[in-house]
């Protein structure tokens, strides 16, 4: 670096000497030659601040854009309580938030400008509103998972609590100093004449934040304790309905179930996963009330501090290491603040999703009450023994003492905490009611003015037959009318979106393999060597197959998702891809040149004498290497099938084949036979819509039965089809495998 500021002090002190200054004089100046060549040094050393401040809005914005995401999916599934799906607490978001946290988190950058320390306070209020939205996706984690970023939560949110706790009392973000160049014109000054030090307000919204973060963080950690539990009681629940609804669409052999049977029991899953979402129960908590009064308290406190945050900027009134970049910092938060404030705020509503009586209001106004979800996890840990790696009964009493002593303050401060949340809570409550009656008011005018609307509204009512599958952790409180019927109607809403059109499909015999898709696939490549086959003939059997397989797949990991089975349908969708993308079959081209001057006849001896080499060839592989890889067990697998696949139909074709039209004989064919495997296996979606409405895992049901429903939408008129035909008098969990088919068929 070129040192310009020192070389021009020094030229400047030797130029002294040219107007007799003395020599004692010069060299004391000389002596600060030092302290500006290192100034120098650090200004030029601090130059990539100015990109790191970048850095920090760029993170910013990630966290905001991704609440804009969640924003956008709740308005698109009418979900107004903003449920986490893209903004949540993980390894790479926390990762994110700590480095959009880095102005607040930075002890040793000096924030002199008015600009600079309220970007300071606007990261901390950025925070508190990032708490506030990430509050219902503690649902969506496992125990493990919850355990892990919680902590990891709350190591960053303790660290940027203490850091601001240390630059409070240093002035750091309280002290104002403007320098005055006028001042030094006139005569030397002292430096507290020179420098004007005023107090404003930036420490006690510093210490107000401070206060706000430690409370969000003692919010999720007894959001936490609550959730643990009220999963096991949701769950329990769950299983109460799963067993009724189940009662009714138990499949007869022979048959298939109606497409009404499908309906309500997708319905009754949609119930009760709507009602028993995790993040649904966590966003009616009172904790998550308290946690959106918190955030609107940061956002007025804030949007108090903006007027002066313009005016410096307009000024230009910034002097740290980040220089402009601070005013970017400054606008993106602002922004991410404003945004994230609207999902805490609209949770209060979650609120009129359940009926609104005397009892529950009695029930609010109850604020003493702390149910036994809050603390029940606690009890539990009070009473667990630990396992001691050593006998000492001295020891395993002062363990035990201490163990309850904790337990029990952990108690006192969850029940401590619960009790005011449920204080704090009652302000959006009665916001919520007063807003709620208003409504009614408004309603019941309108029903007198214009009677048809009336009419409308009582159609509202009626739905006591979907009761038994509402989920609640309270039992006296009850899911509201318009809750129930927005949660019917977007099912039929998502089974309506599926909906397809399908052409017929016939069903046949069923050839020998060991895998739904492994036969369609081979088959399929067999068909796409034809040379003398129309192309637009091959590209409709392309379209046709692919359209199947999808169906195939979700058959298949529904109901056959043994080690075994795996296997063959990895195999299979190896294959599949390599004929769609490559044209070609265990890397032999399906378009070669040579097909044209061979029969089809001589086409399928092909494949099986092809087939044969790699399977006998992969075989001495494997001997040769003392085991098998992944590639290695897919083309055996490919191979194999292929084999016994062109052996039936060589078998099976005792006719004069050698001629154009037999090709064409071959092709309808094996159509058939492509479509009789597909139809077989489609016999089965049913089933597969049943097993994908139970889950176990209760963080994945509500996406399970979504799945579901868009299934059931798709293949309506498959399942349609398939009833109008004769099926197999086999037991239903035989349907799954077909192997089982051939059996049966062998063998009826």
């Amino acid at each position: 670096m070129d040192y310009n500021y020192t070389n021009l002090y020094l030229k400047t002190v030797n130029q002294l000497h040219d107007y007799q200054i003395p020599t004692n004089i010069t060299s004391l100046l000389l002596k600060y030659r030092g302290f500006i060549a290192q100034s120098e040094l650090e200004m030029c050393l601090s130059a990539p601040m100015k990109w790191i401040g970048m850095y920090i809005a760029l993170a910013s914005l990630v966290c905001i854009l991704a609440m804009v995401a969640d924003l956008l999916h709740g308005f698109r599934s009418r979900k107004l309580w903003f449920p986490c799906r893209y903004f949540r607490i993980n390894a790479a978001f926390l990762t994110v938030i700590s480095v959009a946290m880095k102005l607040p988190l930075d002890l040793a950058g000096s924030m002199m400008g008015h600009v600079d320390r309220l970007a300071k306070l606007g990261s901390m209020a950025f925070m508190c509103t990032m708490m506030a939205n990430l509050l219902p996706c503690l649902a969506t984690m496992n125990n493990n998972e919850l355990l892990s970023n919680i902590t990891a939560l709350c190591l960053l949110v303790v660290t940027l609590v203490v850091n601001v706790c240390i630059q409070i009392p240093t002035g750091v973000l309280s002290a104002s100093f403007n320098y005055n160049q006028k001042l030094i014109r006139d005569r030397i000054y002292t430096p507290h004449e020179v420098f004007i030090y005023t107090t404003p307000m930036n420490g006690i919204l510093a210490s107000i934040y401070v206060i706000c973060l430690a409370v969000l963080l003692i919010l999720h950690v007894c959001s936490s304790l609550a959730i643990l539990r009220s999963k096991r009681i949701i769950e329990s629940k769950y299983q109460q309905g799963h067993d009724i609804s189940s009662k009714d669409i138990q499949p007869s052999p022979g048959e298939l179930l109606t497409i009404e049977k499908l309906h309500k029991h997708v319905s009754n899953h949609w119930i009760m996963a709507g009602s028993g979402s995790p993040q649904f129960i966590t966003a009616c908590f009172h904790t998550t009330s308290a946690s959106g009064v918190i955030c609107l308290l940061v956002i007025i406190l804030h949007t108090y501090t903006m007027p002066r945050t313009i005016e410096a900027i307009l000024d230009k009134d910034y002097d740290s290491d980040y220089d402009s970049s601070m005013i970017v910092i400054a606008i993106v938060q602002y922004i991410g603040l404003v945004i994230g404030t609207v999902a805490p705020l609209s949770r209060w509503f979650a609120t009129l999703s359940f009926k609104v009586s005397s009892k529950i209001i009695a029930n609010h106004f109850n604020v003493f009450k702390v149910e036994r979800y809050w603390t029940q996890k606690l009890y539990d840990w009070k009473h667990a023994r630990i396992n001691l790696p050593f006998r000492s009964r001295n020891l395993e009493v002062v363990i035990e003492t201490l163990k309850r002593l904790i337990s029990n303050i952990c108690i006192g401060l969850q029940n401590g905490v619960v009790v005011i949340c449920k204080v704090i809570a009652l302000i959006p409550f009665l916001s919520m009611i007063c807003f709620l009656y208003c409504f009614r008011c408004m309603k019941w005018l309108l029903k007198k003015v214009f009677p048809l609307l009336g009419n409308t509204f009582e159609k509202l009512e009626g739905n006591n037959d979907l009761r038994p599958y509402v989920l609640q952790l309270e039992d006296e409180i009850e899911l509201g009318e318009r809750t129930l019927k927005g949660l019917l109607k977007s099912v039929k809403r998502m089974i309506k979106m599926g909906v397809k059109k399908f052409d017929h499909i016939d069903d046949h015999d069923v050839p020998c393999v060991n895998c739904w898709r492994l036969p369609v696939v081979n088959l399929t490549s067999i068909a796409v060597s034809l040379p003398k086959i129309q192309k637009e003939e091959v590209d409709s059997l392309l379209e046709s197959v692919s359209e199947g397989l999808e169906y195939v797949t979700v058959v298949e990991k529904c109901l056959n998702a043994t080690d075994d089975h795996v296997s063959f349908q990895n195999a299979a969708e190896t294959l599949w891809r390599e004929i769609t993308l490559h044209k070609k079959w265990l890397g032999n081209n399906l378009r070669d040149p040579d097909f044209r001057e061979n029969t089809a006849k001589q086409i399928v001896e092909w494949f099986r004498d092809k087939a044969k080499n790699i399977a006998c060839s992969e075989a001495r592989n494997n001997d040769n290497t003392g085991g098998e890889n992944d590639d290695l067990i897919r083309r055996s697998i490919g191979a194999n099938s292929m084999y016994r696949i062109t052996e039936t139909i060589l078998r099976n074709c005792h006719t004069n084949i050698d001629a154009t039209v037999s090709q064409n004989e071959l092709f309808d064919s094996l159509s058939s036979m492509i479509a009789d495997i597909i139809a077989a296996c489609l016999t089965n979606l049913p089933q597969a819509i049943i097993t994908k409405c139970h889950t176990s895992v209760i963080e994945e049901r509500e996406a399970s039965v979504y799945d579901a429903a868009q299934l059931l939408g798709e293949t309506t008129q498959i399942i349609e089809t398939l009833r109008v035909r004769d099926i197999p008098n086999m037991d239903p969990s035989d349907l799954p495998f077909i192997e089982k088919w051939r059996a049966f068929l062998v063998n009826p």
